[in-house]
């Protein structure tokens, strides 16, 4: 048997030389570290020395600070699907239905039905609520009215109260967000009656912190994270001003979270979230769990390509349960333009199933743990989202920084970056922004523009604040589309491929993509000898716009020639922003297409042509 030898060891310092040699001169900083949006840099490598300083790491799942999960034994989660009850029958034939599907979490939204106890009999017929978890979503009035219902009905039933898994969507705080008031005279107080409705229920959670509605707005991870932390501590401290103990308190909110498409930033999110919530009832003398509802972004999910959405939930939902959250929601991917119907439900089931059934995700307490990625990016977002925090807290707290619209405005300039990335393409939304589906139409599907936002209660109530701004990326993306869909003709980009091969190509591919997102007709061929047959073939095609791809060098010579050629008669763009640019425009032509054109701006131009 021959020895074994183990690796010699190689110090950080030799590591760095290695990079720094291959990247023969270039910025270290500027080539390959990564500047997050979130307020902290990213490194690219991390090792065992960087995790010195982080405590939490000498804890263990299930323990303060609970970072590393609230489970010792592994990494359970409820998979939840929710349900809207306007027919309660219905509602509950679905309940039951699901339920043998691998649902173990039921969502009802009682906005459309009365709340009686015959209701509430109905609704909940042969669902064994000791073995699940049931949640209750309705307006802000109506949900003491829920309470009084459920708890009465769960006596009846001798259920044992402990076993009774749960929460309600009680949240003025978020309601506010969505609509600008509470809905309620005292909120405070009907938080504190819900609370004391539900006491004997110990595992069933009465005020929700739906910080969920910071990420449909458009919100970086961490402000989702510190702001939904702040609303949190509002809760706290106004109630325990009230009367209710701190403890009580703590112990009866949960979280609801949205999941972006940014993987591991989201991960860190989860545990970064255990942390400061820790933190944060440590101050009111209670030790306390986060308990968290991850639910699939509304912000990144498209109409066009809808099944790309797909790919969005599942690595949203993996990013959620790695992060080890208690209860996870797949939105279906249709979700985001029409109501789901049965294959989008159960394909948006199965995503977690797969997670749990295929993967196992579920039976490991802690996945993440082990990564000095993952923990260190779990230490700089509890930082971040801190300093957001305690930013808020000296303003006076969540309620007076909404009052004075600090956090509608902070939500609003990173959405507002986030569109513009959009535009621009720095943010990707695949099929919409970047590779779409040229012949894909959707006009007949979508009979309206969607409404943004999830909350119960109508518009007309007077506004206390200014609410959030709900939409999603690919909305401006779409509604070009859809209006290029109406127009009577089809605009027609005609690629004039000339000179280098290589180049001609590569730039054709990157027009095609580029007028593609608006829908356009592409004609392509294998391209011309010169600029001046090219032109003419773009004429005889009928095209409104036609776009030259050759090599920088050839641009000119050959941009000239095929712009006279085509004599006014279309719309000329070069592909491509040459050095000869100054000359050309020189000549007349303005029109260039490149990576760094804002491509929404562009496509509304060259939209209103025809």
């Amino acid at each position: 048997m021959s020895e074994i030898h183990n690796f010699p060891p190689i110090s950080t310092q030799e590591w760095m030389d290695k990079v720094v040699a291959d990247l023969k001169g270039a910025d270290f900083e500027k080539k390959l570290v990564w500047r997050t949006t979130e307020g902290f840099n990213v490194k690219p490598l991390y090792r065992q020395e960087d995790l010195e300083q982080l405590d939490y790491l000498n804890s263990l799942p299930g323990s303060f600070p609970y970072v590393r999960g609230n489970d010792k034994k592994g990494n359970p989660w409820y998979v939840r699907q929710n349900i809207d009850v306007s027919d309660v029958a219905a509602a509950n034939a679905k309940a039951k239905d699901i339920l043998y599907k691998g649902v173990d979490s039921l969502g009802f939204c009682l906005c459309s039905c009365d709340l009686s106890a015959a209701t509430m009999e109905q609704l909940l017929d042969g669902i064994c609520l000791d073995a699940i978890e049931v949640n209750f979503t309705t307006t802000s009035a109506r949900l003491v009215e829920v309470a009084k219902v459920f708890v009465a009905y769960v006596k009846a039933k001798n259920y044992d109260l402990a076993s009774i898994k749960g929460s309600l969507n009680f949240d003025p705080h978020g309601r506010l967000l969505c609509k600008g008031n509470t809905g309620l005279e005292n909120a405070i107080a009907s938080a504190k009656e819900v609370i004391e409705l539900t006491a004997e229920l110990p595992n069933f959670k009465a005020i929700s912190v739906n910080a969920k509605y910071f990420n449909n707005a458009g919100a970086y991870i961490s402000q989702e994270l510190a702001y939904g932390l702040n609303m949190a501590n509002d809760y706290m401290a106004a109630l325990t001003e009230a009367g209710v103990p701190a403890q009580t308190v703590a112990d009866n909110i949960k979280f609801n979270f949205g999941i972006g498409s940014n993987y591991f930033m989201e991960i860190a999110k989860f545990r970064a979230g255990r942390l400061l919530w820790s933190k944060i009832v440590s101050a009111y003398g209670v030790d306390a769990k986060m308990i968290v509802m991850a639910e699939t972004s509304k912000w990144n999910k498209t109409i066009y390509d809808t099944h790309a959405n797909l790919l969005r939930t599942q690595t949203e939902s993996m990013s959620a349960c790695l992060g080890g959250v208690d209860s996870i929601t797949v939105l279906p991917f249709d979700d985001c333009y029409k109501k789901s119907g049965v294959f989008s439900e159960r394909i948006a089931r199965n995503q977690q199933l797969l997670l749990k059934e295929e993967s196992h995700l579920d039976k490991i307490a802690d996945p993440s743990a082990g990564s000095y990625y993952i923990e260190n990016l779990t230490n700089e977002m509890a930082a971040q989202a801190w300093k957001l925090f305690v930013e808020v807290e000296e303003k006076g707290g969540y309620y007076v920084s909404l009052k004075e619209g600090f956090i509608q405005a902070e939500v609003a300039a990173s959405a507002d970056k986030r569109r513009k990335a959009v535009a621009t393409r720095r943010e990707n939304l695949l099929g919409t922004n970047q590779f779409p589906n040229f012949t894909e139409t959707k006009k007949e599907e979508v009979a309206e523009a969607m409404a943004a936002g999830n909350c119960c209660g109508t518009e007309e109530e007077a506004k206390a604040v200014e609410p959030l701004n709900f939409f999603r990326g690919a909305e401006e993306f779409e509604a070009l589309r859809l209006s290029v869909e109406a127009k009577e003709k089809t605009p027609t980009v005609f690629l004039l491929k000339t000179g280098n091969v290589a180049f001609r190509q590569a730039r054709a591919q990157f027009i095609a993509n580029f007028y593609g997102c608006a829908g356009f007709k592409i004609i392509e061929d294998m391209g011309y000898d010169t600029a001046t047959e090219g032109a003419e073939a773009a004429l005889a095609s009928g095209a409104e716009i036609v776009v030259i791809c050759s090599s920088d060098d050839e641009y000119e010579t050959a941009a000239p020639e095929a712009y006279k050629a085509l004599d006014g008669k279309a719309e000329f763009v070069v592909a491509g922003a040459p050095a000869c640019a100054d000359a050309l425009k020189e000549q007349g032509i303005t029109n260039f297409v490149n990576v760094r054109s804002n491509v929404l701006e562009e496509l509304k131009r060259y939209a209103a042509l025809v």
